[in-house]
């Protein structure tokens, strides 16, 4: 946890039961077998033996987990037992209960040992303990954790440590798989590794003799990407194809505007396609903008194989093994398994900012019968497959002599043009609570960005010289506070029918719109930033779509 803790996420902004229940049964019904509620903590949840419950009765679900931090599992076992939970992780840092409070930021250890007991009563076997290794904290007690899987059937799971938001990550404390497998391996040379399945995310261990055993989860040192096939759904129903990746697909928006099952999985699919070969490495990490842990997961869904491919090009060989096919899923999801290749697709929908709590939005729509208004949730621009840009090697806006010129677009055919573009005002905190709390002298900062951001977009073609002049059928500027960053988010969406893209009109209103917001404030600060001007999408035009990944 955070000192200083997390903006907690509105409630109406989490999936309900009846929204879990619905994913789950989409994920099961193409093939996932495996389901586990993490968090967060799940067990502060008042529903979650329900959510148990019903899972169980998922046909094809084999598998039902959680990973909780053990404060309330002596408690609820019993009722979660019974419900069909089959696999328990807890969570333990440390042995040494005055350290567990430093760490934890509250009183408990006992009620965790506890928990790990009634577990072991109850008869699950083995139940697996986490133990996020920190130098300097606990690397001093590994030889005390693996003490316990003597005598009880206990997988005492040692995870690097990796960078979140909030943990203030730092190389030095990080212990490696090696640093630590060669502190045992001292104690008792007799260790032995065990087999493990391919999707494995563990390395797993025993001393002969002793109950239980020992894993290493290597996220940094010996990344697994290759071979992962996990997929996360956040509490407030975002999918994360990578732990590690910042990019989110709300699954909660598409399903609260009644898209369809079919819809859901081309979403999905196209997510799982977009999967990068691997994370970006710990030090690149550590410099993204990622969720703290606690808020990333609330779903862990699990395949043990990867998903059968119906057709597969002949310039590449794939390794699958073990395929339980059901129904069209490998097909939406176009996952494909090549040691540590997945293929990049499209991406049908991301959010711009991974604002945990974002307090503010607007929103804008050029309709003859709307009026721009705030709203408590920005509207997306519906998300549409494509492939990558082609790039011409040559510029256009220049004829043969190389002097600027128009382009000619009279022999084009009219598309529907739509493009989206963001970009991100850096406040820092005192003129970003004065927009917070609409304390400004000069107004409704956002409000005005926003009323700026339509009027660039209809503008363009007088701002920028060689610009064609483009009738647009609809505008949308939204605006979201990010208060993790202090900083305002911009999203801006165009749309028009003709001959020529709006990527100029969306990127001109984005630009315009955060200098606004500069103005805005330069009053109470001058060390603003503008930045993150950038096309995230464009659809429409003769050369194809354009996704930025």
């Amino acid at each position: 946890m955070p000192e200083e803790g997390v903006p907690l996420t509105p409630k109406a902004n989490l999936l309900t039961t009846e929204e879990i229940l619905t994913l789950a049964r989409l994920f099961v019904k193409e093939g996932i077998d495996k389901i586990r509620l993490t968090g967060g903590e799940p067990l502060i949840r008042p529903d979650v033996v329900d959510i148990v419950a019903q899972l169980h009765q998922l046909e094809g679900l084999r598998t039902i987990g959680i990973t909780t931090n053990g404060i309330n599992l002596a408690r609820l076992l019993p009722q979660l037992q019974k419900a069909g939970l089959s696999a328990i992780n807890i969570s333990l840092d440390t042995l040494v209960p005055a350290k567990f409070e430093f760490i934890v930021r509250r009183k408990g250890f006992h009620k965790v040992m506890a928990g790990i007991h009634k577990a072991i009563e109850l008869g699950y076997s083995p139940v697996k303990v986490n133990c996020v290794v920190m130098r300097g904290l606990n690397e001093d007690e590994l030889l005390d954790f693996v003490a316990l899987t003597e005598g009880l059937p206990l997988d005492v799971r040692f995870i690097e440590y990796m960078p979140f938001d909030g943990n203030r990550w730092n190389f030095k404390k990080m212990v490696s798989y090696k640093e630590m497998l060669n502190t045992l391996q001292q104690q008792w040379p007799e260790l032995e590794k065990l087999p493990e399945e391919e999707s494995s995310t563990a390395k797993a261990f025993k001393i002969p003799g002793f109950r239980g055993q020992l894993s290493f989860i290597t996220s940094m040192s010996e990344h697994f990407c290759g071979t992962c096939n996990r997929l996360r759904i956040t509490a407030d129903g975002n999918l994360k194809v990578c732990l590690f990746g910042n990019s989110e697909v709300s699954l909660r928006d598409h399903l609260r505007a009644g898209a369809s099952e079919e819809e859901l999985l081309r979403i999905i699919g196209a997510a799982v396609g977009r999967k990068k070969r691997q994370h970006a490495g710990m030090f690149s990490i550590a410099q993204m903008k990622n969720r703290p842990m606690i808020l990333i997961e609330l779903l862990l869904m699990l395949q043990d194989s990867p998903p059968a491919i119906p057709s597969i090009s002949s310039q590449d060989s794939f390794r699958v093994q073990g395929i339980r096919h059901r129904g069209s899923f490998s097909n939406q999801m176009m996952i494909l398994w090549k040691g540590g290749w997945v293929p990049q697709a499209p991406l049908l929908a991301q959010r711009l900012l991974g604002s945990v709590c974002p307090q503010r939005h607007c929103s804008s729509h050029l309709n003859s019968d709307a009026n721009p208004k705030c709203l408590s949730a920005v509207s997306r621009a519906p998300g549409t497959p494509s492939g990558p840009l082609p790039t011409s090697d040559q510029l256009t806006h220049v004829d043969t002599a190389g002097r600027a010129a128009m382009v000619d677009v009279g022999g084009k055919p009219d598309t529907e043009r739509v493009a989206v573009a963001s970009a991100v005002v850096l406040l820092g905190p005192m003129a970003f609570k004065l927009i917070q709390e609409n304390q400004l002298k000069k107004g409704d900062a956002l409000a005005v960005a926003q009323l700026a951001g339509v009027q660039a977009a209809k503008l363009t073609s007088q701002l920028i010289p060689l610009c064609h002049h483009v009738a647009l059928s609809h505008v949308q500027v939204g605006l979201e506070l990010d208060s993790t960053r202090h900083a305002v988010g911009i999203r801006v969406s165009c749309r028009a029918r003709g001959p020529t893209g709006v990527e100029m009109e969306a990127l001109t209103a984005a630009a315009v719109a955060a200098l606004t917001v500069y103005d805005m404030c330069k009053a109470v600060s001058r060390d603003i930033v503008l930045g993150e001007i950038k096309l995230l999408s464009k659809t429409g035009g003769q050369r194809g779509d354009f996704q930025r990944t």
